[in-house]
């Protein structure tokens, strides 16, 4: 079955951009999954397409129109639409690779690349969109960071890595950064490859790459480490 992403944007044209290539392109191009990008403002009223209005009690900026965006998502999915609906939000929980994981195994996805302030609190609601968050910064909009979700979904897809076994090792996935990685040639400027991967001893290799990869995360990122991964 075809694993299905739709996106809804105000900038439809930027897809479907890097996810045209590489791994991605090619599952594309080979029908393992599909990509829709719908205008938001096709759903729009008014002569002048507009999808955003002034907040409530005041304050900078422009919020997006809850009755134009319902109907945007409302056209793009119908009521018994399985997939999850996802708000890229910088308030949003962080986006991780349990999060990206559970989204592989779905029938597919809806996103919402937000803009301007934000978006009526009651569309949100109204409509079950997850606000998820590609790290603690800000974009202009959340096209960037729904590319991001897609390709990290996509590349989990089966039969769209070379090696399934590739994905079993990475970053984030056994809750530890990746172990440092090493190739041809032995010694490049002075630099050697650690004599235990070049031992033939699988054990000691897997040995070595543990011990590497909880002291890579404690140095780097002590916050993913937990009781278990510290043994």
């Amino acid at each position: 079955m075809t694993w299905r992403a739709t996106v809804l944007s105000l900038f439809p044209g930027m897809f479907p951009g890097p996810l045209g290539h590489s791994l991605a392109g090619r599952a594309l191009a080979g029908g393992v999954w599909s990509l829709e990008a719908r205008d938001i403002r096709d759903s729009a009223t008014d002569r002048h397409r507009s999808v955003d209005d002034a907040p409530a009690g005041g304050g900078p900026g422009m919020v997006m129109r809850a009755d134009v965006l319902a109907a945007a998502i409302d056209a793009a999915s119908a009521s018994e639409d399985p997939r999850p609906r996802l708000l890229m939000s910088a308030r949003g929980r962080k986006l991780d690779q349990a999060l990206i994981a559970d989204l592989a195994i779905r029938p597919g996805v809806l996103i919402v690349a937000g803009r301007f302030e934000g978006v009526d609190e009651r569309v949100i609601e109204a409509r079950n969109l997850v606000e998820v968050s590609v790290g603690d910064y800000v974009l202009s909009g959340g096209e960037v960071a729904a590319m991001a979700v897609l390709d990290a979904a996509v590349r989990l897809l089966p039969g769209v890595m070379g090696n399934a076994a590739s994905g079993e090792s990475e970053s984030f996935t056994g809750g530890t950064l990746e172990y440092p990685q090493y190739t041809k040639p032995p010694v490049w400027e002075g630099r050697a490859i650690p004599p235990v991967l070049l031992s033939g001893d699988h054990g000691k290799i897997a040995a070595w790459r543990r011990r590497e990869a909880l002291r890579l995360t404690a140095e780097r990122r002590p916050d993913l480490l937990s009781t278990t991964n510290r043994d």
